[in-house]
């Protein structure tokens, strides 16, 4: 830019007076000093202004266009140019003024030409609209017209699509010809909703419209449910169970049958007889026609009635799969459909409230009961079928193992029956009647065999050998058997047995099989009067049975108790019964009979006590030899003589408990004898020395004939630790 011309270059004179550009030289007045002061003023004004500054730019762009330099002569001039330059502007704005003035004039008339034309308008406008209001009063009086008939159009329009069915939608409900199939089920839905919507219509003013389209759908709904009923029916009586997938036409038609309770369990009692009929029809001809299977032909169960335990076992396997492929094959309609059928029954109640039982109740549908149920139906002529043949059977079969096997198959089946069924299924009753039967029959041919040995006096004698009778013998082999088979029949958590528990299910079997026996034993045992052989008899009998129950739990939980207390009462008594004998048969008896009465004495025990024991019958010297040769004679073989005595006991390790303990007794009794006569000879000897002080001690062999005298134990020289010895 040319800016810089307008500021002198340094060096240039200055139009500034000397006396002025050197303040400092001279004092200054006070009017210099303000200019001076306006003049700083001025000068930091234009310095402080930015050459940025748009004006500024704009002004020093024009002065340079005109080309003008900073001299004192050309700012004059330059002043004097703008002056003139703003007058002649003013003037051409003046002229310009004139001409709009003129145009505005001209404005003026036509706006007022307008004017007079508008208000000419108006007039005729107001003289149409006294004219035309009528019109459009009936106009828009015909436009409101028309916006009613329109809605009511619609209106009727919506109410007939819902509301009203068509005649082929009804017949599609009602007529026999036309199929169940997925168009039935969507306008049941349909008349089903319009039936609910209806009740809206009865709380409207006009009352009759609801009442009468509620009753025709009524109408419409029972001619539905009537036909989908005897649809049903007809699709049973062809229904196989046998293929897996059941028709979903039939499930559906179920749920929605569902809806009236009456129809519903109506069709299902149809299907239960018709499934009835069927299958008691499929179990005749299993038990009496062969069935070919594959290349080799399968005997009917008939064929095996002679063995009751497999008949019966083939007839409960047949029941058994047959149960289960029906709930199979019925289960899709129950347990897959159950939640949809409880919606149908509860929803069915509000239509049919005379179906409900209990008002309070809460409607439930357990589809697992309704399944066991119906299947429970289905069998009801083959369970009675089932039922007369088994007690046929029973009754003409007197093998108790037999029965108490049957028992067990029964009592397994009725346990099967109660996991697939319910324990309050028909089934499982039927089964447990069954068992309760063939366990009464079981007990009856025990009580006609326990009749038939009481007349028999030649089978309640004892054995020339004291062993068990036979007829026990016999019972117990058929117990063995009946307590294998039950054992056999148990699981691992059933064999064990809980202390404290007497009776279990076992028990009365052995009140049937056992107690009436081994109460014919015991009392055979009174035709014998010795009581040696009654105790062997009666010992015999109850080790017999402990041996045959012992190795089953289930039978000891009763019945060991009572046979261990009977036999410890026996063993004391063939304890007592081997003592004496070892007493007799050494001679020790008389021994101890006659210091049992001298030691029983009033006083017994001192010295002057004992020293009489010589003066006893039983220890004179003939007789104590007599006694101790006895004894000689009886030791070396006692112990077998002993054991000999109780050889008919037929249990080796009792007779050797018994006869041991037996021969402890025999040695403290021995023990006891020894004792008083070493008694009595130191009490003579000490009687005898104290009345020698006074006599002569002349006579030698007088003296020592009167010390053999009374020196017991020279004629009684037996010790104890040799009887010990010798009885070992």
């Amino acid at each position: 830019m040319a800016t810089g011309s307008y500021f002198p270059p340094p060096g240039a004179s200055s139009s500034v007076s000397p006396r002025t550009s050197s303040p400092a030289s001279s004092p200054l007045s006070p009017p210099l000093q303000q200019r001076s002061n306006a003049l700083s003023n001025r000068l930091t004004s234009v310095l402080s202004v930015s050459y940025a500054d748009s004006d500024i730019r704009d002004a020093l762009e024009t002065l340079n266009l005109r080309g003008i330099h900073n001299t004192a002569e050309v700012r004059r001039q330059l002043r004097l140019d703008v002056q003139k330059e703003v007058v002649d502007c003013n003037a051409e704005i003046v002229r310009d003024f004139g001409n709009v003035a003129e145009q505005l004039k001209r404005i003026g008339s036509v706006i007022s030409s307008l004017k007079e034309t508008c208000d000419e308008m108006r007039k005729h406008i107001v003289l149409a609209k006294q004219d035309t209001n009528p019109v459009l009063e009936e106009a828009s009086a015909l436009m409101n017209q028309k916006q009613e008939a329109e809605t009511k159009q619609r209106l009727l329009d919506a109410f007939t699509k819902h509301f009203i069915v068509s005649d082929e939608e009804l017949l599609v409900l009602a007529s026999v010809e036309e199929p169940i199939n997925d168009e039935f089920f969507d306008v049941l839905a349909r008349v089903k909703q319009v039936h609910r919507d209806c009740e809206a219509l009865l709380g409207a003013e006009n009352e009759r419209l609801g009442l009468e389209l509620m009753d025709k759908s009524s109408r419409s709904l029972n001619s539905a449910y009537q036909k989908l009923y005897r649809w049903i029916q007809k699709e049973f009586k062809s229904l196989n169970l046998e293929d897996p997938r059941i028709s979903s036409t039939i499930r559906r038609a179920l749920r929605v049958l569902a809806e009236r309770p009456s129809l519903f369990h109506s069709c299902l009692d149809f299907f239960a007889e018709a499934r009835d009929y069927v299958l008691s029809d499929a179990f005749h001809y299993a038990l009496t026609d062969a069935v070919s299977g594959g290349d080799n032909a399968v005997k009917p169960i008939e064929f095996s009635a002679h063995d009751p335990l497999r008949y019966i076992g083939d007839m409960l396997a047949w029941v058994h799969s047959t149960t289960v492929s029906e709930r199979e094959a019925l289960e899709a309609l129950f347990v897959d459909e159950g939640d949809e059928l409880a919606k149908g029954i509860r929803a069915g109640l509000s239509s049919e409230p005379w179906s409900r039982i209990d008002e309070d109740a809460e409607v439930t549908f357990d589809g697992q009961k309704a399944l066991s149920d119906l299947v429970s139906r289905d069998l009801i002529g083959v369970a009675r079928s089932l039922r007369q043949r088994v007690e046929l059977v029973i009754q003409g079969h007197d093998d108790p193992v037999t029965c108490y096997k049957v028992v067990n198959l029964l009592s397994f089946y009725q346990t099967t029956f109660s996991n697939l069924m319910g324990p309050n299924s028909n089934l499982a009753d039927l089964l447990q009647a069954l068992e309760k039967f063939t366990l009464n029959h079981f007990q009856t041919i025990m009580r006609d065999d326990v009749s038939n040995l009481s007349t028999d006096h030649s089978a309640l004698a004892p054995p020339h050998d004291l062993s068990a009778p036979q007829f026990l013998l016999d019972s117990l082999e058929i117990l063995t058997s009946v307590m294998r088979a039950h054992e056999a029949s148990l699981g691992t958590d059933e064999l064990s047995t809980t202390p404290g528990i007497e009776e279990n299910k076992f028990t009365p079997v052995l009140h049937a099989a056992l107690d009436p026996f081994f109460s014919l034993a015991k009392s055979s045992a009174d035709e014998l009067t010795n009581p040696t052989a009654r105790a062997i008899y009666l010992t015999n009998i109850h080790i017999t049975v402990r041996s045959s129950i012992s190795p089953f739990p289930f039978a000891t939980a009763t019945h060991l108790p009572p046979l261990s207390s009977t036999l410890s009462t026996l063993r004391v008594e063939l304890l007592e019964i081997q003592h004496r004998y070892l007493l007799n048969t050494s001679g020790l008896q008389v021994l101890i009979t006659a210091l049992q009465t001298f030691s029983q004495s009033p006083g017994s025990g001192t010295d002057q006590d004992l020293a009489a024991i010589a003066k006893l019958a039983a220890f004179q010297p003939e007789a104590l030899v007599a006694i101790s040769q006895q004894l000689d004679d009886f030791l070396p073989s006692a112990l077998m003589d002993a054991t000999d005595n109780l050889k008919r006991v037929q249990n080796a390790t009792f007779v050797k408990s018994v006869t041991e303990e037996a021969v402890e007794a025999f040695c403290r009794d021995f023990e006891f004898v020894e004792g008083m006569i070493i008694g009595a000879d130191e009490a003579r000897c000490i009687g005898q020395a104290d009345g020698a002080v006074a006599e002569d001690e002349g006579d030698d062999k007088d003296e020592k004939g009167s010390e053999q005298e009374q020196s017991l134990r020279r004629l009684f020289p037996r010790t104890t630790g040799e009887i010990r010895v010798l009885l070992s």
